[in-house]
């Protein structure tokens, strides 16, 4: 006799998570069990019933005759047993729910962290689109923004094509950086509080041990599995891309006199600056694409270096006047100074909107795996250039509030 037991499991769940509180979970999960009840056979009394006394024949041969049926009986079972184990079905083609994890949850999640800021919401959404549509990776998009933007991506996600994506939606709390910013930068746009949410990452990230921060302006034209694949050196709590690390970029640097130095990035007048020891022609590098290790950053105490530094800045204006202009950026090149690992320069080609006139050859951009435009000039604004590369994954915002700048609109 064969008893099937199934079961029958849904579950939903949302989290949302303030960046300085606690997460709050919840979760309700329902299940229903079938059990089908063995069904035994009794033997009735009745039907063998003799009389030991005066019957002694007949009980010896009643017991023989059970012994033999007993004996067919195992000799039965035995021979299903084997037959099951040599014309055993596959797994797959069997009708049964099986309670094992299908092979989209058992394959490991690539976290990637980007942020949908108020007035460029649209470039989250396009860097997004340009992920999904590349890989079949399971990755998970963690997507930041402050608690009045928060509605707006939701909804453009979740009335668009990207609705299959997995997500979750994180409020950073800005006053996490009370009385750590200096309000006299070169340029105030970098001051807003989501350009601070990569310093922030394991009070976002709980359980993944790797993650991809990047910045929105960005479209990815490969595979991300490739670039979570990036190998960090014991020690290394980040990769990142070195400013010097592409001849090809170097002419397009000096054309438009883009830093890429610690010179351009700190304030070597300063004797704070000097006695770190650190060369100012050093090349920097560009903090808009991460690959980071959780387990590292939190041994190291990164979050609360990357703060020191900002309250020395407050303090004694250490790198916001600088020519680099990055209050992101500065802090992080102190931290991580000789301590990083290096991100294939072809998953970073940058400086895309350093400068509305210079341009890269066609070739060398298709060939690209990420392409940043960094600077001034951004893509689903004007003026701007390769404008086309990057409008290829943009999706409309279904509400209509987000619109791209154009020469004819």
């Amino acid at each position: 006799m064969f008893c099937l037991l199934r079961h029958g499991c849904s579950q939903a769940w949302t989290r949302s998570t303030v960046l300085g509180k606690a997460p709050v979970f919840s979760s309700a999960i329902t299940k229903n069990v079938h059990k089908y009840k063995p069904h035994y056979t009794h033997w009735k009394n009745s039907a063998f019933t003799t009389d030991h006394s005066s019957h002694p024949t007949g009980h010896m041969a009643l017991l023989k005759k059970i012994n033999q049926i007993l004996l067919l009986l195992l000799v039965l079972t035995v021979c299903a047993i084997l037959y099951n184990k040599v014309h055993q079905v596959p797994l797959a083609l069997k009708n049964e729910t099986v309670d094992l994890e299908s092979p989209e949850e058992m394959e490991e999640e690539i976290p990637v962290v980007i942020c949908a800021a108020a007035g460029r919401m649209g470039a989250a959404v396009a860097a997004i689109s340009s992920i999904y549509s590349n890989t079949e990776a399971n990755v998970l998009f963690y997507i930041v923004g402050l608690k009045t933007t928060i509605p707006h991506i939701r909804k453009w996600i979740e009335n668009s094509k990207l609705k299959e994506i997995k997500f979750k939606v994180v409020e950073f709390n800005p006053m996490v950086l009370k009385g750590k910013i200096r309000q006299d930068a070169s340029r105030p746009e970098l001051l807003q509080p989501l350009n601070f949410v990569r310093f922030y990452l394991p009070l976002l990230i709980q359980k993944h041990e790797k993650v991809i921060y990047l910045d929105d302006d960005v479209i990815v034209q490969g595979d991300i599995q490739e670039l979570y694949d990036t190998k960090l050196a014991p020690g290394h709590a980040a990769a990142f891309s070195d400013d010097c690390d592409l001849p090809s970029t170097h002419e397009m640097v000096r054309s438009v006199g883009m830093q890429n130095t610690y010179m351009g990035f700190l304030d070597y007048r300063k004797q704070a600056i000097r006695d770190l020891g650190i060369s100012p022609s050093t090349c920097s590098f560009n903090p808009g694409v991460i690959v980071a290790n959780m387990t590292e950053w939190k041994h190291q105490r990164i979050t609360k270096q990357l703060e020191k530094w900002m309250q020395r800045n407050v303090d004694e204006n250490l790198y916001s006047s600088t020519l680099g202009g990055g209050v992101a950026t500065s802090p992080m090149l102190i931290v991580f100074h000789g301590k990083y690992s290096s991100i294939n320069p072809m998953w970073h080609i940058r400086h895309l909107g350093w400068s509305p006139d210079a341009r890269y050859s066609e070739q060398f951009l298709q060939e690209a795996k990420l392409l940043h435009w960094n600077g001034r000039y951004k893509p689903w604004d004007y003026p701007s250039v390769h404008t086309d590369l990057w409008e290829n994954w943009f999706i409309p915002d279904p509400s209509g509030k987000f619109k791209l700048t154009r020469p004819d609109s």
